[in-house]
């Protein structure tokens, strides 16, 4: 499976893609490189996500839906939440999270996973806490 190179907040990471979200991988994979803005979490504990709105991740023409779905990703677990009851939405775990919005909880995609850098996501999470939106860009890793 292709890793993926994340530079948020001034650090770096490295993921993995996961096996068990094939179609949620392959259809985030054509987005690359993938600029947005990184922001902190309101209902879900210590977490970052990108809101997305109504944006609809597609493979060959078909939205993604649920697969290898969790409402409580572990540090470094990467979700990708297609809709529905709330936005579309891309959501990192630093810490303690349960997936949730402003209509309960929720369960997203667990798509990637962090395998190097873990140890700057909690500084990652506490300086989009603080000093507000951080620019994230994912870009296929050499």
């Amino acid at each position: 499976m292709p890793k993926i190179r994340i530079t948020a907040g001034g650090h770096r990471f490295l993921a993995e893609t996961h096996p068990d979200a094939p179609e949620t991988v392959a259809a985030f994979l054509k987005l690359l490189p993938y600029r947005q803005k990184l922001i902190h979490v309101r209902w879900s504990g210590e977490g970052c996500w990108v809101p997305l709105g109504e944006f609809v991740l597609e493979k060959d023409g078909k939205a993604i839906g649920f697969e290898n779905h969790t409402s409580h990703p572990s540090v470094g677990d990467i979700l990708f939440y297609p809709g529905g009851y709330s936005e579309t939405e891309i959501i990192l775990a630093y810490g303690s999270c349960s997936f949730s919005s402003k209509m309960g909880q929720l369960a997203g995609n667990h798509f990637l996973t962090i395998i190097e850098g873990k140890e700057n996501l909690r500084p990652l999470g506490v300086k989009t806490l603080w000093e507000g939106a951080q620019d994230v860009v994912f870009e296929l890793a050499d």
